[in-house]
Order: C-alpha cells, then sequence, then structure tokens
C-alpha cells in the first residue's frame, strides 16, 4: 500500500518560495485526495521594538495576510482540492509551524520553501525549516524547485 497522506500544511508568508510550495502542495493533496491546511504566521518579535505603531502594523500584517490566504485558498479549490482551510498565528514562526498547528491540526505532512536566509542570518536566528525538519511530528518537505523540479531562474545562474 502506498503511504497516502490526509491533512497537507503548506506555510504561506508571499516569498516566491512559499509561492513554489503551495503550488507542490496543490498538486500532492490533489494526488492523495487530501484536506490542505494554509498557515501564514506572522512573527509578532518584529512590531516589539516599533513601540506605538506595533498593534497597527500588526493589523496591516492580519489584513494581508487574510487577504493572501483568500487568493491561496480561491487558487487552491479551482485547482480541484476539495477541502482547503486556512489559519493565521501570531509568535514565532519556527515552533508554530513545527510544533503548535500540525498538533492541534493533526497534519502528516507539511509543506514550505526553502529560506532565503544567509549563513550569517542562519547563525544568529536559525533557519525556520531546518528548525521544522527536526522538530516537526510529522514528515516535512522543504520545497526548492517548480513544478518541473526546476530551480527558478534566478537560482539556475
Amino acid at each position: 500500500m502506498l503511504q497516502e497522506y490526509n491533512k497537507i500544511m503548506v506555510a504561506v508568508d508571499g516569498s516566491e518560495e512559499a509561492e513554489l510550495a503551495f503550488q507542490k502542495a496543490v498538486n500532492v493533496a490533489l494526488r492523495n485526495q487530501a484536506e490542505l491546511l494554509l498557515a501564514h504566521v506572522i512573527d509578532t518579535r518584529a512590531f516589539q521594538t516599533v513601540g506605538s505603531f506595533d498593534t497597527m502594523m500588526a493589523e496591516q500584517a492580519t489584513e494581508l495576510a487574510k487577504k493572501s490566504l483568500k487568493d491561496y485558498e480561491k487558487m487552491a479549490k479551482d485547482s480541484g482540492v476539495s477541502v482547503v482551510e486556512s489559519v493565521i498565528e501570531y509568535g514565532s514562526p519556527k515552533t508554530i509551524i513545527a510544533k503548535s498547528i500540525p498538533v492541534e491540526k493533526k497534519v502528516d505532512l507539511i509543506l514550505l520553501g526553502a529560506t532565503g536566509l544567509n549563513a550569517v542570518e542562519r547563525l544568529f536566528i536559525g533557519s525556520v525549516s531546518e528548525y521544522v525538519i527536526r522538530n516537526a511530528p510529522c514528515d516535512v518537505l522543504v520545497v526548492r524547485t517548480d513544478l518541473k523540479n526546476e530551480l527558478p531562474e534566478d537560482e539556475n545562474e
């Protein structure tokens, strides 16, 4: 019997890497007749140093995330995925994507884009994908390529 996934989560943040992960997640969901969970985590640490603007910025980030998730939901449903759910969480993307959402929502596969962090940034704050790979309670697929399994144009150089 082949491995089948029932609930697939894809982390989306508006980046090109997340877009690639979303496209592959839709295809995997269709092949497995699985539910698709779209997750967007707003990193609240980004608003802690701003002071009085933090509430307004967090609200703007939330509105942008809602619009983005609505667009992703429509694309997934238009592609044939029958069950699509969205979630917006606040906090550390690493721990929420790796631990909180997968346990709460009974996820059995996580797809996420490879990070664009350079070596220095990884040293200080760590890679989200690396953390998720090490700590998630389910399978994790880090997406680097498009649907043809080719690197995006700017990475081929």
